[in-house]
């Protein structure tokens, strides 16, 4: 395979100089030829790079893609964002529309989120954008309005190989691979992602995707299965299924997650072989009533859970004041695009997701005895209406400070299933990440 080095094309790799269009016009000819990038060690200041089909971009170790914080620089281009597709930031690295696609190497790509995330939330993580918005009743849409870019973003495209590499400090989710099939991401090394929103894995209305051998710490959901969100997501309609993941270590974070965006739908996922520590939930679901769509045909196995807050979190009705979109009547000033997309109504009869068939079997969950946190062994919350039904838990452990609630479900079945709690509820643990 031939190979291509981006220095021959004038990168200069010192960490400030922006390397974009050398970087760019090596991947171009790699495309021509069927040939692989090879960044040798090194700092390559970039903005977003598009990859083409039957390439390879390789990162020796040593070798760091490093997004510039300069904003002007990124391409706003039609992308899916949290449900919903608008006009956003692309990612640092780009996959979109290709076909025989790897990312590979031991190098590292830098969103270098600290800019991003202050952006977001200001300097003491109670400011920026965020307070701007909550004080209008605006939270529901500041994600959207404050355009942070991706690490890697895989979009439209078929048989992508990413293994290997570093992701960290994040501008927004680390690695989002969206409406694409026959994805196998491999042993990544996902971490120093502090920032608002910075979800380690998205695999969002794709099929045929394995996710293996990662370690991943972050600031959001570790590993998470998506399909859409509310009305925009609904009329897509694109479903997420035949989805494993395994042999992972998860670490801090908010688990391994199907939702909140189920609007397309999830099916056949697979879970299994996973350890777990510090980490905020271990398999969790979220939802809306306004998300419809439906989970069913999920197999979680073989997991190893240490000092977890929520060793299982079911919230069907997750986080109001983000879930629910409604422009204030009182609101002043142009209205965009996006936010009559995100408020747009969804009938009732299709609000309520369904959620069935998940069996769940052989898990460890224990605390060390050092642990002061947090420690519910079920927090499940969902619709009476449409009730979580034929759930099966079969050979579980728990050690837990308190059990937790289970409300909304129909036809629990438990074999083997040995929980031991310390004492009464807390109520301030019923609700959990409504940041």
């Amino acid at each position: 395979m031939k190979e291509f080095n981006p220095k021959d094309y004038g990168a200069a790799a010192d960490g400030m100089t922006l390397d974009t269009k050398a970087i760019q016009a090596a991947i171009d000819d790699a495309a021509k030829e069927q040939g692989r990038v090879v960044l040798e060690p090194g700092t390559y200041l970039t903005s977003s790079l598009f990859l083409g089909s039957n390439m390879e971009f390789h990162m020796e170790e040593g070798a760091v893609l490093m997004g510039t914080t300069h904003e002007e620089e990124y391409p706003v281009m039609d992308t899916r964002v949290a449900g919903i597709e608008m006009k956003w930031l692309v990612g640092i690295l780009n996959i979109d529309g290709q076909k025989h696609v790897k990312v590979t190497g031991k190098g590292v790509i830098d969103g270098q989120g600290p800019f991003w995330w202050k952006k977001y939330w200001g300097e003491d993580r109670q400011g920026g954008m965020r307070k701007a918005y909550d004080a209008r009743n605006l939270r529901w849409c500041v994600d959207y309005d404050c355009r942070r870019p991706r690490n890697l973003v895989v979009m439209n495209s078929e048989q992508v190989e990413l293994s290997g590499f570093e992701s960290v400090r994040s501008g927004f989710w680390n690695v989002h691979v969206c409406y694409s099939r026959e994805v196998h991401v491999d042993g990544l090394w996902i971490h120093d992602n502090d920032g608002p929103s910075t979800d380690g894995i998205d695999i969002d209305s794709c099929c045929n995707v394995v996710v293996e051998r990662c370690r991943i710490a972050c600031n959001d959901d570790s590993i998470c299965v998506k399909s859409g969100r509310d009305a925009n997501g609904l009329r897509v309609n694109r479903i997420c299924e035949n989805v494993l993941i395994q042999n992972c270590e998860i670490l801090t974070g908010c688990g391994v997650t199907i939702g909140s965006e189920t609007s397309g739908g999830a099916r056949n996922i697979t879970i299994r072989d996973l350890k777990y520590r510090n980490t905020d939930c271990g398999f969790r679901l979220k939802s809306a009533k306004t998300r419809g769509g439906f989970i069913q045909d999920v197999l979680v196995e073989n997991l190893e859970m240490v000092n977890v807050k929520y060793p299982f979190n079911m919230a069907l009705n997750w986080h109001p004041a983000y879930s629910y979109c409604a422009i204030p009547e009182d609101y002043e000033g142009e209205i965009p695009e996006h936010w009559h997309v995100l408020a747009a109504p969804v009938p009732e009869k299709q609000g309520i997701p369904k959620v069935q068939n998940i069996t769940i079997r052989n898990v460890i969950s224990r605390n060390e005895p050092d642990y002061h946190g947090v420690s519910r062994a079920f927090e499940v919350d969902a619709f009476p209406e449409k009730p979580m039904e034929h759930v099966v838990l079969e050979h579980v452990s728990i050690n837990a400070k308190e059990f937790g609630r289970l409300q909304g479900v129909k036809d629990w079945i438990c074999k083997d299933v040995q929980i031991t709690v310390e004492g009464p509820n807390d109520k301030a643990n019923d609700q959990f990440d409504v940041r």
